[in-house]
Parts: C-alpha cells; structure tokens; sequence
C-alpha cells in the first residue's frame, strides 16, 4: 500500500486529467466527506456532553482546561523520550 504522500500525489495526477467539470464534481465529494467527518464528530461531542451534564459535573474553567492540556503534552512528551 501506498503511504499518503505518494497517494496525494497519485490522485493529483489523475485530477490534472480530469476536465473542469469533473475535478469540481470532485470537490464536492470531497466537501461531503469532510462534512459527515466533521457532523460524526459533532455528534460524539453532544453525546460526551449529555453525560457530563447527566453526571453532574460542573463546567471547567478555561485555565483547568489549559492545565489539562499541558498536563496530557508533559506526559506525551515524557514517554516519547528514550
């Protein structure tokens, strides 16, 4: 199989051999699939939050969240050293 830069470069070649019409039909599936990624995505959000909210458990603060964040980087950081 093929890794993803050769495959971006194998379907740019085949879209410079598509007419105008076909490479904007193109696109547009393109559009559609990032759209189902992204409303998938959505989705799974609304559903974490119906149980948080189900939970009781109380909004965090921009500065939690930020101390979350930095806490999960330290750690991905630590284990990536050898």
């Amino acid at each position: 199989m093929a890794n993803g830069s050769n495959q971006k470069r194998t379907l740019i070649e085949k879209l410079d051999q598509l007419p105008p019409e076909r490479v904007a039909e193109v696109e547009d599936f393109v559009d559609f699939l990032t759209s189902k990624t992204r409303d998938k995505a959505y989705g799974d959000f609304l559903a974490v939050a119906e149980e948080v909210a189900k939970a009781n458990v109380p909004p965090m603060t921009p500065e939690e969240i930020e101390a979350e964040i930095k806490a999960y980087r330290d750690e991905r950081r630590r284990a990536a050293r050898p």
